[in-house]
């Protein structure tokens, strides 16, 4: 009985060795993981705190009307170039309306009659119809 029981407490204590190895190496990761958080909650303290600090240092010296004029200026830079995107628009038809229209239309100035050109347009379908009135009014040759 004493060979078994020698034997017995040799397997429980290489089994409590190995668990005893196994969570060891739990702890070691658990460390590390730890580590690794402290280190983004560090990173993440000090840019809220550079953020919060070059905030106050703008609002102290008086930054905050400069950047408030610099988008005022921008607006207004942005706004004028929209109304040049608008003059510099396409102001000519497409070969197809062009040559509808100058079977239609041989001697048409810059406006054209309504009543007219829908029934020119007839022969088209409804989507191509709206398609070249849109186009026309595009190029100012319709209201």
């Amino acid at each position: 009985m004493d060979q078994e029981m020698t034997e017995q407490l040799a397997a429980t204590a290489g089994r409590l060795a190995n668990a005893a190895e196994t969570l060891d190496r739990v702890l070691e990761r658990l460390d590390a993981q730890q580590e690794a958080l402290n280190a983004k909650v560090d990173r993440i303290v000090a840019a809220v705190e550079d953020r919060g600090a070059t905030h106050h240092e703008i609002e102290s010296s008086g930054d905050a009307t400069q950047l408030e004029k610099r988008v005022a200026e921008l607006e207004k830079t942005n706004t004028e170039l929209k109304a040049q995107a608008v003059r510099l628009g396409r102001k000519t038809l497409s070969p197809l309306v062009s040559g509808l229209l100058g079977k239609s239309f041989p001697e048409a100035g810059d406006k054209l009659d309504s009543a007219a050109l829908s029934k020119t347009l007839q022969s088209l379908s409804v989507e191509q119809r709206i398609a070249v009135k849109a186009e026309m009014a595009r190029a100012g040759m319709i209201d």
